[in-house]
């Protein structure tokens, strides 16, 4: 099976911590020279030293802030203008908890622009060095709200629908040049974002940590929470070779919390 990703170049967001570095690590560890995109400098300059860089690689990171349009698409073209990015991973922090009846418009539009518009901008700019160099792969880190809707989680459920209507049209678009466009669902895992929804519903239901934490793995058939690690395992083979004929899919990953359908 080849899952080696030497000589490509893959781009992630949200790539300083979490699932985001989890899946830099992995792609690096395959081969793949990778630009690290996150807001926060200092994050970025740890997580750089962290790769892999076994076969040569050369990796670097960008500074980006995915709510400012502008500088969404002004990274985007540089970037495109240095070579052709073969992976891009759409990845961003979610929204905070809250219910949609809650939520100020200015929150979707926050949430629209840092995930979907964001997205739109880095394919636009991608997808030209993607088909000339005849591979092309684009992952998009969504969550199982997509399945099942999460009450707590309104204005980000409602993003993460968007963009797996607007990834599943995209595969479709793009399939004739051999370009896959795939959404990982993760379920609850071990990540910043994680534990600040759990302290959150900690305050709500006004309960120790502690019992939320046992209650939400209770919830899970295999009674834990994933590891980034094994979110990212999934990424790097959707980006390999081996992978070239998956196009336009959901995989969910959550220990089997999701039902079918």
């Amino acid at each position: 099976m080849d899952l080696s990703l030497a000589g490509k170049t893959a781009c992630i967001g949200g790539a300083s911590q979490g699932i985001g570095l989890a899946t830099a690590i992995a792609l690096s560890q395959l081969g793949a020279n990778c630009i690290l995109l996150s807001r926060n400098e200092k994050r970025l300059q740890t997580a750089v030293a962290q790769l892999d860089r076994a076969l040569g690689q050369q990796h670097r990171y960008v500074c980006v802030d995915f709510r400012d349009r502008r500088q969404v698409k002004a990274v985007a073209d540089s970037l495109a203008k240095a070579g052709p990015i073969h992976i891009l991973v759409n990845n961003s922090g979610g929204p905070a908890p809250g219910t949609l009846l809650a939520a100020k418009p200015e929150d979707f539009e926050e949430a629209i622009q840092g995930h979907l518009i964001a997205s739109q901008l880095l394919v636009q700019a991608f997808v030209p060095g993607m088909a000339s160099s005849g591979y092309g792969r684009i992952i998009n880190i969504l969550s199982t709200s997509v399945k099942v809707p999460i009450a707590t989680l309104g204005v980000s459920t409602t993003v993460r629908w968007a963009m797996a209507g607007w990834a599943k049209v995209l595969a479709t678009e793009l399939a004739p040049r051999g370009i896959t466009v795939n959404c990982i669902l993760p379920g609850s895992t071990l990540t910043d974002r994680l534990e600040q929804l759990l302290e959150d519903t900690a305050r709500r239901q006004q309960l120790p940590l502690e019992e939320v934490k046992k209650r939400a793995q209770d919830e899970i058939p295999m009674k834990r929470f994933a590891s980034p690690e094994e979110i990212a395992r999934a990424v790097a083979f959707l980006a390999s070779p081996s992978a070239a004929y998956i196009t336009g899919v959901y995989l969910q990953i959550d220990g089997g919390k999701t039902p079918v359908g």
